[in-house]
């Protein structure tokens, strides 16, 4: 990624756009609360694309947060890369954003960093990562996980643990881990982390991004009508 790129996360509340490469970022901008995501996406990048005085058809290409995470805020940061490349046939690349968020929590510690999205039911969207040079090691693929069943998947005590899912369950997360979780106010914008990421990591975006699982929606129509979805996503 020796030139400019630019990345997109809107997995949580807390989404945010970077432009740059793998080794430095031009400009970075976030933005706050969930009902924001659509209104503010695209003005957000283009003033990023301002800030590092570039256009859109200037750029090696896009990188997304693949999810899990929230499905609306999913589906947005997904439909502007889109429309973004249409026609301009750049490529889109996509990374875990579990793996972002943990990413940036480790401020250059190897961690191992466990990285929460509040998953709703009393679950989360939970994996544990290792940061080295050149390199990540998923010590726990991202699933779904009670604070419990995550801390039962390993048999190492993380670092630190960061998301809205470990905030909302803090108490548990500190009798685990001995200290309380990271906020995704306090992070560096992830999308900065997708950048950093992306060529050691990073995969083609083809399809949909990983939601994680069924959106309340489709789950409701299932029970309804006793059977799958039509053509309902992964």
């Amino acid at each position: 990624m020796s030139t400019q790129w630019l990345a997109i996360d809107t997995a949580t509340d807390v989404a945010s756009v970077a432009i740059g490469s793998a080794e430095h970022i031009e400009a970075v901008r976030v933005i706050r609360g969930a009902r924001q995501h659509a209104a503010q996406v695209l003005p957000v990048i283009q003033q990023v694309l301002a800030a590092a005085r570039t256009r859109v058809g200037q750029i090696g290409g896009i990188v997304v947060g693949d999810g899990p995470g929230s499905f609306t805020g999913l589906r947005i940061g997904w439909a502007a890369a889109k429309g973004l490349v249409h026609e301009r046939d750049l490529p889109i690349v996509a990374v875990p954003s579990l793996l972002g968020a943990a990413h940036a929590a480790a401020v250059g510690s190897t961690g191992p960093i466990a990285a929460c999205f509040d998953a709703l039911r009393g679950q989360v969207y939970g994996a544990i990562f290792a940061f080295y040079p050149g390199r990540v090691e998923t010590l726990v693929a991202p699933d779904l996980f009670t604070i419990a069943t995550l801390a039962a998947a390993t048999t190492v005590t993380p670092a630190l643990a960061v998301g809205d899912g470990a905030d909302r369950y803090r108490e548990e997360i500190a009798s685990w881990m001995g200290r309380p979780p990271l906020a995704l106010e306090s992070l560096p914008p992830v999308a900065g982390s997708l950048l950093a990421l992306a060529p050691t990591v990073g995969y083609p975006a083809i399809g949909e991004p990983v939601y994680g699982r069924p959106a309340e929606a489709q789950v409701k129509w299932e029970a309804i009508h006793g059977r799958p979805l039509p053509h309902s996503s992964r």
